[in-house]
């Protein structure tokens, strides 16, 4: 049996091993217990097993003495958006992101409308494995209300950060690949709204992924073609619960989840109304840092994980940041990764410029990042980060999210695993096999 996954802002499982709905109803139920006075909102994804959970959820909050407002299915930033408009003590939305489908799992928001940060998500932790749960007698049970209209405030505050009437006297033809995720219902609808002529696929909501479901190159082949096909100006891959998002050039071509964040700090940078800085992970490409630099922009780098990203953006009064798995960030929407965030502005800055989305990408600052694990103990990876720090001279050292070592040109990041006993190694530089050589100078200190 495989182990449950408690993370810094969730847990993640496989259906009716680790993850049932006694698990489902103790997690959430404490959760209840550390929330302020409130309703809570609770939205799934389209996997097959998220209206079990839904219920199972659905009633916990209830049986917490709360009000649970059921947005049903609906993206991830979604829920971000709602929790703010409904003024939401907090939100649960039932996903497992890109796993296959026997995975499912509970992400919470706070009242803010972001993911629960580490301390939050600590507390959470102890007091469901304590036991602890909120219920409540008879006549101080919740109620359960249901949400007839929830991507309506989530797609206007997109609207308003592109010039819609630009997109629209393009007219553009775009290709949506939802997956039989959660992203088809308000992806085409953006879309629509931006005069588009939509090619949809996996538009159904049922969780009966027609590729694997992670918006990578290797899953997303079956794709390709259809985009040049199709005679599209642009391919849009989201994963199940859209807060990423994958691009496919108008020959076909994948384009990837690290250029969306870069071609999105793009054009945020063209922007004069609200100065401010970029905030990207440690893991993230360097293209956006490198534009923000030529910019004349500070560009802050955070551990990984959204709440992390989140944090330094408010701390620093960002006017953007992501992460380079396929997730733009605009405050002005909200502070979640942003699928829908990403298509509308890709589609302004194609408008804005004129070009067509291979140049665009080309334009880019051309660099090609490597990623390999290898397996390490807890003890190894503590003399490994001293070995690397003695060994590769000469570049600038940062520790809290593992270790980061940066140069003018290129950059490695090693750091240990969450949820097993690896250790990851991503590098980026000018070339592929500068790369690679870093990844194997830090494995080499492994051995």
């Amino acid at each position: 049996m495989s182990e449950l996954i408690i993370s810094v802002s969730g847990l993640r499982g496989i259906i009716g091993e680790t993850l049932t709905p006694d698990i489902a109803c103790r997690y959430v139920a404490a959760y209840m217990s550390h929330l302020p006075p409130g309703p809570v909102i609770v939205g799934r994804d389209g996997r097959g097993s998220g209206p079990m959970l839904r219920r199972a959820i659905v009633a916990a909050v209830t049986a917490c003495g709360r009000d649970c407002v059921d947005a049903d299915v609906v993206a991830t930033p979604t829920i971000g958006v709602l929790v703010r408009q409904r003024a939401a003590a907090g939100a649960i939305q039932i996903t497992a992101s890109h796993n296959p489908p026997p995975y499912n799992g509970i992400k919470l928001f706070n009242g803010e409308g972001r993911v629960i940060d580490a301390a939050q998500g600590q507390k959470v932790r102890a007091s469901f494995l304590a036991g602890e749960a909120p219920w409540v007698s008879h006549d101080a049970l919740g109620m359960m209300i249901e949400e007839t209209e929830p991507h309506e405030p989530h797609l206007q505050s997109v609207l308003e950060t592109v010039d819609a009437i630009a997109i629209r006297a393009a007219g553009f033809r775009v290709l949506l690949d939802s997956n039989h995720g959660s992203g088809s219902r308000l992806g085409a609808r953006l879309l629509e709204a931006l005069g588009c002529d939509v090619v949809m696929l996996g538009e159904t909501p049922d969780g009966k992924f027609a590729h694997v479901p992670e918006p990578t190159a290797e899953n997303l082949k079956s794709v390709f073609a259809r985009v040049k096909q199709e005679g599209c100006a642009i391919g849009f891959c989201q994963d199940p619960d859209a807060d990423r998002l994958a691009i496919i050039d108008e020959h076909g071509r994948y384009i990837g989840e690290e250029y969306t964040l870069a071609l999105c700090v793009r054009r945020a940078l063209l922007r004069t109304d609200e100065p401010g800085p970029i905030v990207i992970n440690c893991a993230s490409s360097a293209m956006s840092e490198r534009m923000a630099i030529a910019a004349g922009r500070e560009c802050h780098r955070s551990s990984v994980g959204e709440a992390n990203v989140t944090g330094m953006m408010i701390e620093t009064g960002a006017m953007y940041g992501g992460e380079g798995s396929g997730g733009p960030i605009d405050p002005r929407v909200g502070y979640v990764r942003d699928s829908f965030v990403g298509m509308a502005q890709v589609l302004d800055l194609m408008a804005k410029t004129g070009q067509p989305i291979s140049a665009l990408a080309d334009e880019l600052p051309r660099l090609s990042i490597v990623k390999r694990t290898a397996t390490a103990t807890t003890d190894e990876m503590s003399q490994l980060i001293s070995k690397l720090k003695l060994q590769l001279k000469g570049a600038v050292v940062s520790e809290g999210d593992g270790l980061r070592l940066s140069w003018a040109d290129k950059w490695l990041l090693v750091r240990g695993s969450n949820t097993e006993p690896i250790v990851r190694f991503i590098a980026e530089a000018d070339s592929e096999a500068d790369a690679a050589a870093l990844c194997d100078a830090a494995a080499k200190c492994l051995a």
